[in-house]
């Protein structure tokens, strides 16, 4: 049986490489077309990635699938064959960025996405995966399903809903949605890092790190491992087409769980501002989260200056939409009924550490911190 041509698009982002990379190492693919508009060389990558995007079954295309023309270009198997045959197309490419305006999101999310299905459904491919968010439905005590209500309070999870109804009315398209909730891994800038970053920060001032809201606060966790293993084995089964899966480890992580492994990674102290005290930042959210960013944005700039750390992808900016009270609590019996079996269940200290010791392999991340 020949290996499938697969279409990775947004593949130079944090989850995209590490598919690429999963790929490449299991000898899964026959050929992979990588589709970005951040080409390789400017995408941070780390040595390990960077190999795998050199392999000779890897080709890279630069394009913005916002404009249908470009994406058009990006779905081509070569420059003579404008409806080529994909087997497999991931679409991992979206706006993620906190803090955004709606046209942003609007263009960068929901007019994207709808290109790549359309291109998708006109290729005629096997299947297709859409990444989502795992931010649909908060809820402390009960893990969330996928028949959820849909209530994203997010700007990307009200964006993504929209692209998964989009989605449920092309009937043509064998489509997989994947809900992700904060996806961590070697590479992560956006999950789990900046906490990593601010614990860090508060070893060198020796401060009590203290954070908003409490500890029980629900936080759904999945290793990137398992996002691209899951991507990969749900593709194999027939059963998952139109069909919207939860992908989370077994941590039923809370902020308290996350807290205390960054307390014994750095040996720092943490305290909780409380619901009471924390609702009152409310008053003026923007006012608080700017007050705290510049609080941790100063003594970050002193220790990157200090070990030499001269450019780098790292912030430990923290968005308002990250620090809601709401509690990202996801289910994954569904993903479990497919047969996955987690390869990182639970996170770990060692887990954490492996992230901070990459970016420190490449200078992104001050080495005497971890000392």
């Amino acid at each position: 049986m020949s290996k499938p041509n697969v279409l990775v698009l947004g593949g130079c982002g944090f989850i995209g490489r590490h598919l690429v990379d999963y790929l490449v190492t299991n000898d899964l693919a026959r050929r992979i077309k990588v589709v970005d508009k951040t080409p390789p060389l400017m995408a941070w990558l780390n040595p390990k990635h960077s190999a795998a995007f050199a392999d000779s079954r890897v080709e890279f295309a630069s394009a913005n699938l916002i404009n249908s023309v470009s994406c058009q270009n990006a779905f081509r198997t070569d420059e003579n064959d404008e409806c080529g045959s994909w087997d497999y197309v991931i679409n991992c490419a979206a706006e993620t960025k906190p803090g955004q305006t709606d046209p942003v999101y609007q263009e960068g999310i929901l007019k994207l996405s709808i290109n790549c299905a359309t291109e998708a459904v006109k290729h005629r491919v096997k299947r297709y995966v859409e990444l989502s968010t795992g931010s649909m439905c908060s809820d402390e005590k009960i893990p969330q399903k996928e028949d959820c209500p849909v209530e994203p309070w997010t700007m990307v999870g009200k964006y993504k809903a929209k692209v998964e109804q989009e989605l449920a009315g092309m009937k043509e398209l064998p489509y997989t949605i994947l809900r992700i909730p904060i996806c961590y891994g070697v590479g992560d800038r956006k999950g789990l890092t900046p906490r990593i970053i601010i614990a860090g920060i508060y070893k060198h001032l020796g401060e009590t790190m203290k954070l908003l809201w409490t500890g029980s606060m629900k936080m759904s966790l999945v290793h990137v491992d398992d996002v691209c293993g899951s991507i990969w084995e749900l593709l194999q089964t027939d059963r998952t087409i139109h069909e919207t899966i939860n992908v989370c480890d077994d941590s039923d992580a809370t902020q308290a769980l996350i807290s205390e492994l960054l307390v014994d990674m750095f040996g720092i102290k943490i305290d909780y501002w409380g619901v009471t005290m924390s609702n009152m930042t409310k008053l003026d959210m923007a006012g608080a989260i700017e007050e705290i960013n510049d609080r941790h944005l100063g003594p970050w700039a002193e220790l990157c200056q200090r070990d030499g750390v001269l450019n780098t992808p790292l912030t430990p900016y923290m968005d308002q939409e990250l620090l809601l009270h709401k509690h990202l609590h996801l289910s994954n019996e569904k993903l479990k009924s497919y047969g996955y079996q987690l390869r990182r269940p639970q996170l770990t200290r060692e887990s954490l550490e492996e992230i901070v010791r990459d970016f420190i392999a490449m200078n992104h991340f001050p080495r005497t911190l971890l000392d």
